[in-house]
């Protein structure tokens, strides 16, 4: 086992306190016999201590989950398996699992008595509301002496972490309309290396349809070319989050930082099964030098998980990472809250022309009010600037469905103001 601690119970201080408290009174009312009633007791907690110290165990803990990548709400089952490497049998063995407060109760249980080499099988159930990595262990086991004076605590086996993802919502099906150019538009054939005039030609091999040989291109080369399939490029989306902790509002799940973490992985688990290459432009992504790859989304939601808000000037440099992705054009949505107008037109440049920008702003204020309605805030007036730029906007109310929002977003009658 790992490091033990020995400690006194509650009832061995009360035994250690009306020890002390009888044999002073009875040495100062000369009283012997009282004294040693208090020498018995303040005795007892030492002998079963040194008594609980002859007991030894040797245990090993093997954790499995399943799943370990679970959403919101999910339950995962834990699997504790222990096994007595020791060459004697255990003793009676109180255990407890350490857990992260947001996956429920540590649960506890009562370790029978294990022969060597037995093994012994726990399971129990966690879950969160919270969105994150949560660690549990190491497991707490507990040995205590007959009389329940005196304990040993160690702490055995490692830690094991549990991904709680993001939530997502179901978006309306098909793409955002768009026309597209750069990397968002379809490529209509594949350009040979000869030219315009050689383009969807390739050579032949062995198995092609005979009719599919371009003769002029044959008899310009030599050699037997067939015609290349139309091959339609994979359109691009980049999809923003903005993380400053001074533009959000609210606290848990309300927040309303945690409603753009909803949307910005429901709409990435969208455009990925729509088929587009998705660029995730995060705090995270940014850091770690993987704004320019394609973001999965299994992977995208991994990394949502642990999103968290950062310092002011964050959103700048996102802007800065996302122009490098989307100098060569292609769909562009973002997820913002309502503060300092200038970063927002930073974010607006991100569309580039002919390009669709989706844009949704929150009212942050809402978040701090339950919901109810109060006072404009500065929302509506920064979608407008966004609108101005060409980008489709609407603003984000607490207790809105993402769902709701981004067909707000996706329908004609918003695309056309």
């Amino acid at each position: 086992m790992g490091q033990v601690t020995d400690v006194l119970t509650a009832r061995g201080r009360a035994f250690v306190a009306a020890g002390i408290t009888l044999s002073l009174s009875g040495w100062a009312l000369g009283f012997p016999d009282i004294s040693r009633v208090g020498v018995l007791l303040l005795a007892l907690p030492v002998v079963t201590g040194v008594l609980a110290r002859q007991q030894r165990a040797s245990v090993r803990v093997d954790r499995r989950l399943a799943p370990r990548r679970v959403s919101v709400d999910q339950p995962a089952t834990v699997v504790v398996l222990m096994e007595n490497t020791g060459t004697r049998r255990t003793p009676l063995l109180l255990v407890e699992e350490r857990l992260d407060y947001v996956l429920g109760d540590r649960p506890r249980f009562l370790l029978g008595r294990m022969a060597p080499g037995e093994k012994r099988q726990v399971e129990y159930a966690v879950r969160s509301h919270l969105r994150g990595r949560h660690s549990l262990g190491p497991l707490t086991v507990q040995l205590r002496d007959p009389f329940g004076l005196t304990a040993r605590f160690a702490q055995v086996g490692d830690t094991s972490d549990v991904v709680v993802l993001p939530r997502t919502e179901s978006l309306a099906e098909g793409r955002p309309p768009g026309s597209g150019v750069g990397a968002e538009g379809e490529i209509p054939h594949v350009v040979a290396l000869h030219g315009e005039d050689d383009q969807s030609v390739r050579e032949y091999r062995d198995g092609d349809d005979l009719r599919r040989i371009h003769w002029p291109a044959s008899a310009r080369t030599g050699d037997l070319m067939v015609r290349q399939e139309d091959r339609p490029a994979r359109r691009r989306a980049v999809v923003l989050l903005d993380p400053r902790a001074d533009g959000h509002r609210g606290t848990g799940t309300a927040s309303s930082f945690e409603w753009a973490v909803t949307a910005v992985a429901s709409t990435v688990a969208h455009l990925s099964a729509s088929g587009y290459a998705v660029h995730l432009i995060s705090s995270a992504t940014v850091h770690d030098g993987q704004a320019a790859t394609k973001t999965g989304t299994d992977e995208a939601l991994d990394i949502l998980a642990e999103a968290v808000t950062g310092p002011p000037h964050e959103l700048e440099e996102l802007v800065h990472a996302a122009h490098q992705v989307t100098a060569s054009g292609g769909l562009v949505v973002a997820v913002l809250a309502d503060r300092d107008e200038e970063v927002l037109r930073q974010v607006a440049s991100l569309r580039q022309p002919g390009g669709t920008g989706l844009a949704m702003v929150l009212d942050t204020a809402s978040f701090t009010q339950g919901g109810r309605a109060g006072p404009p805030g500065p929302a509506a007036a920064y979608a407008d600037v966004l609108r101005l730029a060409g980008w489709s906007a609407t603003t984000v109310s607490s207790g809105s469905r993402v769902g709701d929002v981004w067909a707000a977003l996706t329908s004609k009658g918003v695309l056309s103001r």
